[in-house]
């Protein structure tokens, strides 16, 4: 007598609703399987069995997988998640006992059975212990894009998807910080997601998807609907930004000023990422620039490092007419950087129209800080070392006046090089109030390619070592390194603590 073969397991891709979208394998597999099993709410009617009606025969076994809780509360001595979990145990058993019998199961699934799908709990729980087989099915994602008839991305646009049940403050981040989205689940999360799209400043291009391709579809703007009339099986989609609409249509620009952080793409906040895509000029210093990436539509400024005062009034004048500029700077823009430019060009009576935004960005103290360990774990100053806009005489008061304050210094463009003088004198004021032993970081190019972080005695600064992509952390009287790993055979880290004796 031969060992009985276990059935096999599919995840039956549905897609959208309307049943002509279900793919010719979705179609085979139903007709083969002896079970058909699909999830329901308690109200026990199924979309998913709705779309294959047509293909069920009298002969298939129907398991109708009923949840406990959908958004009601429960005494589920788990909660909520406990309610689902001991559910899903007890469909995935009752599916197994059709697979040891022999039995073909097909689990349906609207859209796709491994995106947000009720399936993938069945799938984690069988897919390991019988034959199994998905059949990939069109997306809500894909319905409601081809119902607006709009592109989701072009080019190197990144699509984000988004659960709408996310925390408003997360949902506003993610909004911002991308070219595209699709907002899945709304229903009750609706009011909070049309107020993330309003805070990360994209409402006005969000588009409403309701039942795509079922009955009762409706397409709309976003910010026209009414939260009391959406249901679960709704999306809010941010389209392709490109040839989106042209700026000309706009009666007022505006003019963020944007810090990149010390290297590019990895420091850059979500906010910021988000004005980056969405202006239509960029203006900057041209290596700050280049850390961009391209974007079909959008026009780039770029200039020298000794222009800040006419770079800013040239974005202000675009901005004027209609255009929305992002200016960029490396780490961040009100650090010794192109916020002051612009806000001094914006004082004039000639811009007094025109909305200035600054943005905040990681600085490169804060970055080199990172890689040394926690030298700014207290008090501390920052100070340029450039005399190209300000005397050395005023420069030596400030670093005698912090140095005698017992502050760590995070000293700013040290060295070019026309300026190869400065580290050497700094280093000669500043042993007048520090011990020799005093530890610097020595941090260059920090996130870029030529990295290089190192920790030094003050009486070994090498000025040779420091040019104009360096930063120089001094540590104060209570500044601390130690060798960390067996024996001392690990990294070396330096740290400020945040007491201080006395």
């Amino acid at each position: 007598m031969g060992t009985q073969q276990v059935g096999r397991l599919y995840g039956v891709g549905l897609g959208p609703g309307d049943p002509s979208l279900m793919t010719l394998r979705a179609v085979e597999v139903i007709a083969e399987a002896d079970v058909v099993a699909y999830h329901c709410a308690r109200h026990g009617r199924s979309i998913a069995r709705s779309i294959v009606a047509k293909h069920l025969r009298s002969d298939h076994v129907e398991e109708r997988l009923m949840y406990p809780v959908t958004t009601e509360t429960t005494d589920h001595p788990g909660g909520y998640r406990g309610a689902l979990d001991d559910f899903y145990e007890e469909a995935a058993a009752r599916l197994a006992a059709h697979l040891d019998a022999g039995r073909t199961v097909a689990v349906l699934a609207e859209g796709d059975p491994l995106f947000y799908g009720s399936y993938q709990h069945m799938h984690k729980r069988l897919a390991h212990r019988y034959p199994t087989e998905v059949i990939p099915g069109i997306t809500s994602v894909s319905a409601a894009a081809a119902r607006l008839g709009e592109p989701l991305c072009e080019a190197e646009e990144v699509l984000t998807i988004i659960p709408g049940t996310l925390p408003e403050e997360e949902l506003t981040a993610r909004l911002a910080a991308t070219d595209s989205a699709v907002v899945m689940k709304l229903g009750r999360t609706f009011p909070a997601v049309r107020r993330a799209l309003r805070r990360a400043g994209r409402l006005d291009d969000a588009r409403y998807v309701e039942r795509a391709t079922m009955e009762g579809e409706r397409t709309e703007r976003l910010a026209d609907v009414d939260p009391e009339t959406v249901p679960y099986f709704s999306v809010a989609v941010l389209p392709s930004r490109i040839d989106q609409r042209p700026p000309e249509a706009r009666s007022q620009g505006e003019v963020v000023v944007v810090g990149t952080g010390p290297a590019g793409p990895l420091w850059l906040t979500p906010e910021t990422r988000g004005a980056l895509a969405s202006a239509d000029d960029l203006v900057g210093y041209t290596t700050y620039l280049d850390r961009v990436p391209v974007r079909p539509g959008q026009l780039r400024h770029g200039s020298d490092n000794k222009v800040e005062a006419e770079r800013a009034e040239f974005a202000l004048d675009l901005a004027r007419r209609g255009r929305r500029v992002a200016v960029v700077s490396g780490g961040d823009p009100g650090v010794f950087a192109m916020a002051t430019a612009v806000l001094d060009a914006a004082s004039q009576e000639a811009y007094a129209d025109v909305p200035v935004r600054v943005l905040p960005g990681v600085t490169a103290a804060n970055a080199a800080a990172a890689r040394a360990g926690a030298p700014l774990g207290h008090d501390y100053a920052t100070i340029s070392l450039s005399d190209r806009l300000k005397p050395w005489e005023v420069i030596a008061e400030r670093l005698r006046a912090a140095a005698g304050a017992d502050l760590v210094l995070a000293l700013y463009n040290p060295g070019s090089r026309s300026r190869t003088w400065q580290v050497a004198k700094a280093r000669e004021l500043l042993l007048e109030h520090r011990a020799p032993d005093t530890p610097v970081v020595v941090a260059r190019d920090v996130g870029g390619s030529g990295e290089s972080v190192t920790i030094v005695r003050l009486e070994d600064l090498d000025p040779a070592a420091v040019d104009m992509r360096t930063l120089l952390l001094v540590g104060s009287s209570q500044t601390r390194t130690v060798q960390r790993g067996a024996q001392g055979s690990g990294e070396r880290i330096v740290w400020t603590p945040r007491t201080y004796p006395g």
